[in-house]
């Protein structure tokens, strides 16, 4: 943290990302000189600006950039950007130049970090934590992956005694945190342009786990071996911690969670899918570590409203509904589509995904075809390329994916005309999928299906 003390100003190349923007904000709130470049301009970048930090969407070299002095500015970037020119005159010119993680680890480094990791799960675990946190008074600040739909940010100050943090995997990042407790949700292939195969992901989430010091406690999903001593969490199985009796009643969820002492019973959500019971059951193990009381968490639970993105849902009073959902890995896709069968086993679903990366559709194929006919009828948008070039995957395309899926009613689409095409269909419930621009028809969704709602 000295390090981070000598600056005064702080640049984000990358600004927009939604842990860069959780880094951004915590400098603002602590009153340093916030400013930094991002090529899309967003909803999240344009309240980052109504919060008083100085964003531009051009890569040019101007006078904000060239008046910066490297003695007292820190600049800080994410790895999904490769290639731009600002970043490059920062290297040039002997600026600190410093990864989002290892930034977030210098601020955590002071504190009792709880690091929550996993390639699925861990948005919705480390976001529940903070809230847990927040309904119980604790001293914390939290940096998520998400918008907190309790918090309506991805960053919260409520004191510096513990941190929760969101620790990713993508280019090993999160080997840059020094937890002090720390979760495994899952350790699925993904990210295999980074890693290569599923072996060197364990490896890297073995790795992680030998962080956390003998003296802390570390969680991991009963099934996943990692190589050290650890307290094990899970669902309808026997574990260290676990949930069971597991009921639905219309929207909510109902279940009994038991630590190695005691069971207790009849906690209330309304967050649907049993991958998100697994959720729960960590969040509470670690929270009734810490020494807060079930009362206070039952409670907690309760109101607990989730993530923006992660299955944020709407009922309209004609009876459709519409679900939107970050799911970009044909197991989270599995997850969201399973829970809404579970929900509503009798209504006629319409999916409509964006595939997240070329590369994730090529490794992920045929993963992502047996997941996607699970819908009654299909949508496929254009694949979003992100950090990636198309030339560099050649066939791999959202036609190439759609001959795949085995549904009858299946279309390709582009962003563009997908909007029209979804309001041509009839649907019970609209699910909405992906990782990559597809969140800009959520407003007009929403919007024509208010108007529609008789």
């Amino acid at each position: 943290m000295k390090l981070l003390e000598t600056y005064q100003t702080f640049y984000f190349v990358g600004i927009g990302g939604i842990g860069m923007s959780a880094l951004a904000r915590y400098f603002n709130a602590s009153g340093k000189k916030v400013l930094g470049y991002d090529k899309t301009n967003t909803k999240l970048t344009q309240q980052l600006i109504s919060e008083g930090i100085d964003i531009v969407f051009e890569d040019l070299i101007d006078e904000k950039v060239t008046s910066l002095q490297k003695e007292n500015t820190l600049i800080i970037y994410t790895p999904a950007i490769k290639i731009l020119g600002i970043l490059d005159y920062f290297n040039q010119n002997d600026f600190k130049v410093l990864k989002r993680a290892k930034v977030l680890g210098l601020i955590t480094e002071n504190t009792n970090c709880i690091a929550v990791a996993g390639t699925h799960g861990k948005t919705t675990t480390s976001t529940l934590v903070s809230h847990l946190c927040k309904e119980a008074d604790l001293p914390f600040s939290c940096f998520l992956g998400g918008i907190s739909e309790n918090f309506k940010s991805n960053f919260l100050y409520n004191g510096s005694e513990y941190s929760v943090v969101e620790a990713d995997e993508y280019d090993r990042s999160f080997l840059n945190l020094s937890p002090d407790w720390a979760v495994i949700t899952s350790t699925d292939a993904d990210h295999l342009d980074i890693y290569g195969d599923k072996s060197h992901i364990e490896e890297g989430f073995r790795q992680f786990a030998a962080l956390v010091p003998e003296d802390k406690k570390l969680f991991v999903r009963k099934g996943i071996e990692i190589g050290r001593d650890h307290k094990t969490y899970a669902v309808n199985e026997k574990a260290d911690y676990y949930s069971d009796n597991l009921r639905m009643d219309y929207d909510k969820i109902y279940f009994d969670f038991h630590t190695p002492t005691e069971t207790i019973k009849d906690f209330v959500w309304e967050i649907p899918g049993i991958h998100n019971v697994e959720n729960a059951t960590v969040a509470l193990a670690i929270l009734h570590n810490l020494g807060v009381d079930f009362e206070t968490l039952k409670k907690a639970i309760a109101n607990f409203k989730g993530i923006k993105r992660r299955y944020t849902k709407h009922i309209y009073k004609n009876g459709k509904r519409y679900i939107d959902d970050y799911a970009h890995h044909p197991t989270e896709i599995n997850a969201v589509v399973g829970s809404i069968k579970a929900f509503y086993p009798d209504k006629k679903l319409l999916v409509v995904f964006q595939p997240h990366l070329f590369s994730r559709t090529r490794d992920f194929a045929d993963g992502f075809a047996e997941s996607l006919s699970n819908a009654d009828e299909l949508i496929l948008l254009d694949i979003y390329p992100a950090r990636e070039l198309q030339e560099n995957f050649a066939g791999i395309t959202s036609k190439w994916l759609l001959e795949k899926v085995t549904l009858d009613k299946k279309e390709g689409s582009t962003l563009a005309e997908a909007f029209e095409k979804i309001k041509e269909k009839d649907f019970d419930i609209l699910l909405t999928v992906g990782a990559g621009n597809i969140d800009t028809l959520y407003d007009p969704i929403c919007e024509w299906l208010s108007l529609n709602d008789k």
